[in-house]
């Protein structure tokens, strides 16, 4: 069997290429050693289950271990309705583990007595025998996988509460009970609020606040994604430039693993058998990036990257001021819309300790789609000027771009108020461009440069690309300051020209434009 690139559900061994997460397993198995509880809480797609699965069978090839991953997926919702029908569907799930490792002697003991545990204590009780008496000198790990799908439930509270009590009373060496306990979800089971009856008010009372915190970092690292790479060249017999991709696509995914897993396939599956030479180079994963942020494809990550922010109007605000405004505010986790959009997947901390949007396609797809959003409903009449007037042989007129877009403003907007021009100024400028290069060439947002100033906007026309920065006017100073900034910008992609459209809020502004020789740079300069 040809091994592939996985990008649903769980990856194998041997049937997908994969990361070498060795350093990530053994981190976790030190805290399955220490006896510690704790939840394994990330967003979606972010492999969890494979994560799981790898630490259960490494556990399970052990002589001093038993490692039973369960998932409460497979659990019927009607179960939930009365305890009897949840705790016999958790036995019936471990007896299936226990009979697959053949744990014979184990299987048979729960088996016979299944049917008369139908209480939370009575499965307290049967636990203490089942650690005691079936499994000596192996210590017990139960993992359980897709805990958000009981999470808000109070059967799946008090059941959790059980496993803290027995866990306390073994620390006080009263008991006998698990030697850890590991939840999977996208929720830290640590915050949710406990209600002790419907008719109560609900308290912070969570019954897993004996888990610690989970702090092993579950994304790729360029060094780890180069183990997948090293892999895959050695299968297909190619030499390609490993580090230089490795860090490309670290570049664009952060090293969300879903992310980085879709680039290597669509570059593998789509790009590469395009053409005659099979070898894999950077420019692949820049192509398999667009192909990912094109507005025009998607997943259920992305879709359920639109109905969170949809569902959620403070959190939608804060990110649009982040992807469309440039906005930058202190990454208070306590801060409930903050830690909502980290929760998701959303928002991260940067270096800076700044609120910034996890990974640059996350960012491409969102300010693609507040773009559709307000073109669609606000902008409508901003749209259609793609004429060929700004296309030339080589790629794009930005300077023509530019001089059209200022006098559309002076034209329609000089009369609006300040406050309008600050807020969606820059979406009158987008969803002017839009059209332009709609089809013809690619725009994206070049998120966190250096000291998190923000390239704009980076344009791919044919084999070029073009820089333009957008900035407010804040006096010469600041503009010379913007202008180090820019040259600094075109550097990175090694251009001589680049662009400034400047936001000029003052009454007495003047509609005016400059070329301006920096360093050795040419940058041409608009004021709207």
């Amino acid at each position: 069997m040809r091994k592939k690139f996985n990008d649903t559900g769980l990856c194998i061994p041997g049937r997908h290429y994969m990361v070498d997460t060795s350093e990530k397993i053994g981190q976790i198995i030190e805290l399955v050693e220490e006896g510690e509880y704790f939840t394994i809480s990330r967003p979606r797609q972010f492999g969890k289950t494979t994560i799981l699965s790898l630490l259960a069978k490494q556990l399970n090839e052990r002589d001093d271990y038993v490692a039973l991953k369960i998932t409460f997926e497979e659990i019927d919702p009607d179960s939930y309705g009365k305890q009897e029908h949840f705790i016999c569907e958790v036995l019936l799930m471990i007896l299936a583990r226990l009979e697959f490792l053949n744990l014979t002697e184990p299987a048979s003991f729960l088996e016979q007595q299944i049917e008369q545990i139908t209480t939370i204590p009575a499965l307290s009780r049967f636990i203490t025998k089942f650690v005691r008496d079936m499994l000596p000198g192996k210590s017990l790990v139960l993992l359980i996988d897709e805990v958000d799908k009981s999470s808000n439930n109070p059967l799946f509270l008090t059941f959790l509460g059980m496993l803290r009590n027995k866990y306390l009373q073994r620390n006080e060496g009263q008991d006998h009970t698990f030697h850890s306990v590991i939840l999977a979800g996208v929720h830290d089971i640590k915050t949710l609020k406990a209600g002790i009856r419907p008719d109560e008010d609900t308290k912070y009372n969570s019954p897993w606040n004996i888990a610690m915190d989970f702090e092993v970092d579950l994304s790729f690292s360029p060094r780890e994604i180069r183990t997948m790479l090293r892999d895959y060249s050695e299968e297909k017999g190619i030499v390609p430039d490993i580090p230089a991709i490795a860090e490309k696509l670290y570049h664009y995914t952060s090293g969300y693993p879903y992310l980085v897993s879709k680039l290597c396939k669509f570059a593998d599956e789509k790009i590469v058998p395009r053409r005659e030479e099979k070898n894999w180079s950077v420019a692949d994963t820049e192509e398999a990036f667009r192909m990912l942020a094109d507005g025009g494809y998607t997943t259920t990550l992305f879709d359920s990257l639109g109905k969170n922010l949809e569902n959620n109007p403070e959190l939608y605000e804060l990110v649009f001021q982040i992807v469309i405004n440039g906005k930058r505010f202190p990454f208070i986790i306590t801060d409930p819309m903050i830690s909502l959009g980290h929760l998701y997947g959303i928002l991260v901390r940067s270096e800076q300790g700044h609120c910034r949007i996890h990974n640059r396609i996350f960012e491409q797809r969102i300010y693609d789609y507040m773009m559709s959003k307000f073109m669609r409903k606000q902008y409508h009449e901003v749209n259609g000027f793609g004429g060929p007037e700004f296309h030339t042989s080589e790629g794009l007129d930005v300077t023509l771009i530019l001089r059209r877009f200022q006098a559309f403003m002076k034209e329609h907007y000089s009369s609006r108020d300040e406050k309008f021009l600050e807020r969606e100024g820059r979406l009158l400028f987008l969803s002017y461009l839009r059209p332009i290069i709609n089809g013809k060439g690619f725009d994206f947002k070049e998120p966190h440069v250096g000291d998190e100033r923000r390239m704009d906007i980076v344009i791919t026309c044919r084999t070029r690309r073009y820089v333009i920065e957008l900035k407010r006017w804040y006096g010469a100073k600041y503009h010379q300051k913007g202008l180090e900034q820019l040259s600094d910008y075109l550097d990175i992609y090694s251009l001589k020209e680049g662009y400034l459209l400047i936001y000029d809020f003052n009454k007495n502004k003047a509609y005016k434009e400059e070329n301006i020789p920096f360093r050795d740079k040419e940058i041409f300069a608009v004021w709207v």
